[in-house]
């Protein structure tokens, strides 16, 4: 399985794929569990994440951050500050 991916895409970049029509998704200040059924790409529109894998280093984005999550992956999310962001699944 591969580890997640953090990019910083430019705007044309943005446009070429999308990200901006894709469903937003919002959550507070929480801590939870996730299972990945398929890869997930997101644009972090605001706050800060950190993701703990089962196996693997946290990772930590935030604000402006492109992110793939791997299809199998296993993780606890800790969003520390309210977290919006752009996502698209496959």
């Amino acid at each position: 399985m591969s580890e997640i991916k953090i990019e910083k895409l430019g705007e044309p970049e943005l446009k070429a794929r999308g990200v901006l029509n894709w469903p937003i998704w919002e959550k507070g200040e929480s801590e939870f569990p996730w299972h990945y059924d398929d890869r997930e790409q997101c644009l972090i529109l605001r706050g800060e994440v950190t993701v703990q894998p089962e196996s693997g280093a946290a990772v930590r984005f935030a604000e402006g951050d492109f992110v793939t999550f791997p299809k199998g992956m296993s993780c606890t999310w800790t969003v520390h500050r309210a977290v919006r962001k752009h996502y698209q699944f496959g």
